[in-house]
């Protein structure tokens, strides 16, 4: 981290100096900025239809750990990312 010495600086060199810092941080972030995604929460009835399966498998494989739910407000949610990477191509 760079340290800025003040000893000694007019005005106009101070603030030049703080202008450059502040410009090489947002260069910075800007170049390494990733905005985050909203999260989409699908119902069970809606991961149920997705992967055009029984309501009873969607429990199972969410007792088995295979999907992992998140209850809000008493009812169950699933996040769409974590149910599509569930899905796992097939060895033939």
């Amino acid at each position: 981290m760079e340290v800025l010495q003040i000893i000694q600086k007019t005005p106009d060199e101070l603030e030049e100096r703080i202008y450059n810092r502040f410009k090489k941080d947002f260069e910075n972030l800007k170049n390494h900025y990733q905005p985050k995604e909203p999260v989409e929460f699908l119902t069970r009835n809606e991961v149920r239809d997705l992967l055009k399966v029984d309501l009873s498998t969607v429990w199972g494989w969410t007792k088995k750990g295979k999907l992992k739910s998140y209850g809000i407000a008493g009812r169950v949610y699933y996040k769409r990312s974590e149910v599509e990477a569930a899905i796992q191509p097939l060895k033939v």
